[in-house]
């Protein structure tokens, strides 16, 4: 046992070596060509002040800014892969004649105020503008980059149109994206009225505590210098098996439950799909205009794929100015949230190989970052497309003017079965034939108590509790809760790429209950892997600004938020697609009461039927690219 410590003690102090010679390699380059200034605390219009770190070139010229402001940890001292990569990224960023600033988000770290998730005042960044702006070694020039949640603040502080903003580059962006229209994500915390759970993990691990340990207000900058070599103030949560405890009921009590920091959830938790309070925060929301030219970065198998591509669009038609509408670029990449640059030769997602995946993206940022803040012509404009997204299948790039391109063709399949699609092993079938509709429906138990389980598919931050990605589906299909339809056998193989719609027609025994659907490529051996996914809470089909619950022995029509994706299905391979209930634990699962939800313990049983006939054609529109 000694030396079995002696070994993990010396494994311990060659990683710490390495890891301080990395930090040592590329500070040294910094301080070659530029000048780095720790925690300058940037004030704001309310005397809070954010703690921020400046890398500036060794220049006489004015240069232009990119400006990164995250609520995650950058202190530059001791270990950490995040901090490695702020040197990392302003290294690369100093090279090319540009200052690099990283700033805390209030209430972060070394940041003053108080930390409120999609709430952080929209002042905070217009204030940091201007800050900027008027410093000796700016041009007056800001473009702002981060992915996730160093991005979420950009749209909405977009809407503000500050003089300097004059670009920016937003990566997995969906937790800014609030209503746009048919979609309120509200921040990824809602997809067609149901919770995304994500948020209950990651506050989890994210959130300081109200009784953190504070620096005192108005501590000066050599003191923070001095301080934040010693005090991290990061915190580091106990590990929590999330794929047992995000079972945990009543849904408000989650992270009380695992002993978490609960404020932001409990508040957050009982909000409606349009409760009033989503428009107090730091969302963009359809009615805000935009200000901003923008390069947008979307992947396949994120939270919020569909809602980002939608906005995406949104600012193209609504901008006023038609400099921001005709200065809107977008790449939609196969891959995991803010993996862009994790792509390979052989780039595998969940368990499927989409091929050589990889795109020089630092080159076209840093060649739209030159167009826009240097005022410097380039040939950006000739060499990118409007558009650049990844076919999955075919396993390629393509480009396009407009989402979806406009050399495609919506093609309606119909759910048919002899009544019992129940599993993979059931009669239901995908037709575009509306004759061959036989009169019929579909019925299931869904029970929440044990609801269909989440297998890949587009989501983040989630722990143990699910991976992201494409996962063979053979055994969610094998469940009695889960309806199957299939196509026949492609005989021609052909590209669906763009938004999916569905329209399902449902009755039930219960007040309400949701509708889930997912799309699927089926491969010669069976393999069936998972293209995209939705859900629908029933009683918001009608809006979100109301509740209209369901009556027993009638039929209702849900239409699904949208789908999206762009993916070769191979000839000799078929088209699926599942419906059940539940996708749990994405998801947050109707108990079937018609009640809140949130603050219950128990759910009850409910008998769901899906209808297939003339009078009721269930059914999903592909966007088929023709030949």
């Amino acid at each position: 046992m000694k030396n079995l410590y002696n070994i993990l003690f010396l494994i311990t102090i060659l990683f710490s070596s390495s890891f301080v010679k990395s930090q040592e390699d590329i500070l040294s380059k910094i301080n070659e060509i530029g000048t780095l200034e720790q925690k300058v605390m940037m004030p704001m219009r309310d005397g809070v002040r954010l703690a921020t770190d400046i890398y500036v070139p060794k220049s006489d010229k004015k240069v232009p800014i990119i400006f990164s402001r995250t609520p995650y940890n950058f202190n530059s001292w001791g270990d950490g892969e995040e901090k490695n990569r702020t040197h990392q990224r302003a290294y690369e960023a100093l090279k090319r004649g540009y200052a690099y600033v990283v700033q805390n988000e209030r209430g972060r770290y070394f940041s003053e105020g108080e930390w409120d998730i999609l709430g952080t005042p929209l002042t905070d960044g217009y204030d940091a503008f201007s800050w900027m702006s008027e410093q000796s070694w700016s041009n007056g020039k800001i473009g702002t980059l981060g992915c996730s949640s160093t991005a979420e603040w950009q749209m909405a502080v977009a809407a503000l149109d500050h003089p300097s903003h004059a670009a920016m580059v937003p990566q997995g962006f969906g937790a800014g994206v609030g209503r746009v229209g048919d979609f309120y994500e509200q921040g990824n915390w809602y997809r067609g009225g149901v919770e995304q759970l994500l948020f209950g993990t990651w506050l989890y691990g994210v959130e300081h505590d109200k009784f953190k340990p504070r620096i005192p207000a108005g501590a000066s900058q050599e003191d923070l210098i001095r301080i934040s070599r010693f005090y991290d103030l990061a915190p580091e949560n106990p590990p929590v098996d999330w794929a047992e405890k995000i079972k945990h009921l009543p849904l408000q009590d989650l992270l009380k439950n695992v002993g978490g920091k609960k404020e932001i959830f409990d508040k957050m938790i009982k909000r409606k799909p349009n409760d009033q309070d989503w428009y107090k925060g730091g969302l963009y929301h359809d009615n805000m205009d935009f200000g901003v030219p923008s390069f947008w970065f979307v992947s396949w198998y994120d939270v919020a794929t569909t809602p980002n591509i939608a906005l995406f669009n949104h600012v193209r038609e609504n901008s006023v100015d038609q400099y921001v509408n005709d200065n809107q670029y977008l790449i939609i990449a196969p891959t995991l949230h803010c993996g862009f640059t994790r792509a390979t030769e052989n780039t595998i997602v969940g368990e499927r190989s989409v091929g050589d995946a990889r795109l020089n993206y630092e080159e076209q940022i840093y060649d739209w970052f030159n167009l826009m803040l240097k005022e410097k012509q380039n040939d950006f404009k000739d060499n990118t497309p409007r558009v650049q997204y990844y076919t999955m299948g075919s396993n390629k790039w393509q480009s396009s003017e407009v989402w979806p391109p406009e050399n495609t063709e919506m093609t309606t399949f119909y759910l048919s079965s002899d009544g019992s699609a129940n599993t993979m092993y059931g009669d239901g079938k995908l037709t575009t034939l509306k004759r061959k509709i036989k009169n019929n429906s579909d019925s299931f138990l869904y029970d929440p108590m044990d609801p269909v389980t989440s297998n890949g598919g587009g989501v983040c931050c989630m722990g143990n509790a699910v991976k992201g990605g494409a996962y063979d589906q053979q055994e969610v299909e094998r469940r009695d809760d889960v309806l199957v339809y299939t196509s026949e056998t492609l005989k021609n193989g052909f590209e669906v790429t763009g938004f999916i719609n569905s329209s399902i027609y449902i009755s039930s025994d219960v007040k309400d209950t949701d509708i889930t659907i997912k799309l699927i490529d089926v491969y010669p051996d069976g393999t069936a892997y998972n293209i995209d996914e939705t859900i629908q809470r029933v009683r918001y089909r009608e809006g979100y600004d109301k509740e209209v619950f369901m009556e027993k022995g009638n039929v209702y029509k849900v239409d699904l938020s949208q789908m999206s994706t762009s993916n070769h299905f191979k000839k000799n391979h078929k088209i699926r697609i599942e419906i059940s209930s539940s996708n749990f634990p994405r998801f947050a699962r109707n108990l079937n009461t018609g009640g809140d939800n949130f603050n219950e313990s128990k759910g009850i049983v409910a008998r769901n039927t899906i209808h297939h006939s003339k009078k009721y054609p269930s059914s999903i529109s592909l966007p088929i690219v023709k030949k």
